[in-house]
């Protein structure tokens, strides 16, 4: 017998810390398209974080990497089900990875989120043997930072020739 798990909204996510930051602050429960609406979250974390060095930009997408995969595990555990659409924190994290490397600017963040949007939907080897063989909060979290591993490397290319 299959579980179905609480009805998600607003009011439901406030008073869970954890699944609220999760769902991406509550961009999670946009009825399409829920990680696009999670990687747009990202847009003004990395709008403030793009000028830090690259030391402190790795520790804190390191951070927000970790804390992830417990915040990911207690929404899913809330849910009872395994990398919901509405969880989008992983969404986040892997658009930060995937500006690692980018110049500043809003044309670079655009660049990158489409690149990063591109290869999480795509799911190319191995986001695909991430995302169908490991579970749990590091299940959710890893694929979409392997996505933004290989924006990061296309965004290096580009720039590369570009310059």
């Amino acid at each position: 017998m299959t579980t179905s798990g609480p009805e998600v909204n607003f009011k439901s996510l406030i008073k869970r810390p954890a699944c609220f930051v999760a769902y991406g602050f509550g961009a999670g429960l946009a009825p399409k398209a829920p990680g696009t609406f999670g990687t747009l979250v990202a847009l003004p974390i990395y709008w403030l974080m793009q000028n830090w060095s690259l030391t402190a930009y790795i520790a804190l997408v390191l951070v927000m990497f970790i804390a992830g995969i417990w915040l990911c595990q207690k929404a899913s555990d809330w849910l009872k089900q395994d990398d919901a659409s509405g969880i989008v924190w992983d969404e986040i994290v892997g658009y930060l990875v995937a500006m690692t490397f980018a110049p500043s600017g809003w044309q670079w963040m655009l660049v990158g989120f489409v690149l990063f949007r591109f290869f999480d939907i795509l799911k190319p080897w191995p986001v695909s043997l991430a995302d169908r063989k490991l579970h749990g909060g590091l299940g959710v979290m890893l694929d979409d930072v392997v996505a933004g591993l290989y924006a990061a490397i296309f965004l290096l290319i580009v720039t590369h020739f570009l310059n």
